[in-house]
């Protein structure tokens, strides 16, 4: 690790106390942070904002983010911008997160998509362990390069995994690499050529018809772009396209069918996604 690189470290502990999630405890390291809980819903949900570095993640850069929900409590977690994977000069930048989810606790982790530029060396691993009636649901996005702006992802590596644990179990676990020259090919075995990517994953009580029913609320907007399988025991819906803003927008309703469906309420969802 080089003198200069960031080493961030973010620890954050909620408990459910007298109807309200709150955030008690916060441990941080380097250049992690957040900003105070909002209460958007009457069940007292926290929705908290982790602000990552703000010039990005380059080359050597290791962040980690652990929160803990105590049982009964419920939180959103977000971020209020996208995660920036610089050029790496062939030093893994590596993110890390844990969410550990207590008896009765509620965690959706959504937060906004990340990007890797050309040049990148990146690893990002995501796991939530998961008390026996647990809920998660979390989503990330990625895009290999900036479509918009005409930049293409040629060069570099992307490692990603996710894994869920209930109750000690393995009930979901995906693992992804890709180089440069592979994100830009035709190949349907790779990505198609598409520059962006997103996984949503529900870890809840199981939802009757939970496929269709999304499937029922995205229509035609869905062809071509998104799927949606209902599997024993995640539920898992997917983009591969070249728009950011449509693959929001899809996992966004998704997100309203199976959070009603799962945990019996609409979707309030952070501020930054109400824009």
């Amino acid at each position: 690790m080089a003198a200069n690189d960031w080493r961030g470290k973010l620890e954050l502990w909620f408990e459910h106390q007298e109807g309200k999630t709150r955030l008690m405890r916060r441990q941080h390291v380097g250049p992690l942070a957040v900003q105070r809980a909002f209460y958007p819903e009457t069940d007292g949900s926290a929705h908290v904002y982790i602000l990552h570095p703000p010039g990005g993640i380059a080359g050597g850069d290791q962040l980690a983010i652990e929160c803990h929900l105590a049982e009964q409590a419920r939180t959103v977690l977000t971020t209020p911008g996208a995660t920036k994977f610089y050029r790496s000069e062939e030093r893994t930048s590596m993110q890390q997160v844990r969410i550990d989810v207590a008896a009765g606790a509620v965690c959706e982790y959504l937060p906004q998509e990340t990007i890797v530029f050309a040049g990148a060396t990146a690893s990002m691993k995501t796991q939530a362990v998961l008390a026996a009636d647990a809920v998660y649901i979390g989503w990330d996005f990625v895009s290999f390069g900036r479509p918009a702006a005409g930049e293409r992802f040629g060069a570099g590596t992307f490692r990603q995994s996710v894994e869920i644990v209930r109750d000690g179990e393995p009930i979901w676990f995906e693992r992804f690499c890709v180089t440069g020259p592979e994100a830009v090919k035709d190949q349907p075995f790779v990505l198609a050529g598409q520059p962006i990517m997103g996984t949503l994953v529900y870890a809840g009580p199981s939802i009757e018809d939970a496929a269709a029913r999304v499937r029922d609320t995205l229509g035609d907007d869905a062809q071509h772009v998104f799927s949606v399988s209902a599997l024993e025991r995640v539920v898992v819906c997917r983009y591969l396209g070249d728009h950011m803003s449509q693959a929001k927008s899809l996992f966004r309703r998704a997100w309203h069918v199976l959070r009603e469906g799962g945990i019996g309420k609409g979707g309030v969802a952070p501020r930054i996604w109400a824009t």
